[in-house]
């Protein structure tokens, strides 16, 4: 495995990553869920300082960050709907989908620059 060259700077990511977790934060206490926010933030920090700190594992860290943003955008999509197999009944209010919307749509950037990252270091492994 090369050793890839950091092209997103560490601040940006670091935004980022905040901002993803803060779309969890914002829909758990609107939408009064107690669990997962906390846990959340601690592993997407801790994926955000292998990254940083760890350039040899920054791929792998790459795609555990896109899967963490895409399993929470897949989970904002899913649950705003009254599907038999959820645990619970998600209301269908405005409200409850406009939370949806801002959590789903606070995952999108990350997701995004991920999915670029690690195009273009396969790029560079490639060439």
């Amino acid at each position: 495995m090369s050793r890839n060259v950091q092209s997103l700077p560490s601040w940006l990511l670091a935004v980022l990553v905040a901002v993803s977790w803060l779309g969890l934060l914002v829909h758990n206490f609107l939408e009064s869920v107690d669990g997962s926010t906390i846990a959340v933030g601690l592993v997407s920090a801790g994926l955000f300082l292998g990254w940083w700190r760890i350039p040899s594992r920054r791929s792998a860290m790459a795609w555990l960050l896109l899967g963490m943003g895409m399993v929470q955008f897949v989970g904002a999509t899913v649950t705003v709907v009254p599907f038999g197999f959820l645990p619970f009944t998600p209301s269908q209010t405005l409200g409850h989908y406009l939370v949806h919307v801002e959590y789903g749509a606070s995952q999108v950037p990350l997701a995004g620059v991920m999915i670029k990252q690690l195009l273009r270091d396969s790029g560079k492994s490639q060439a």
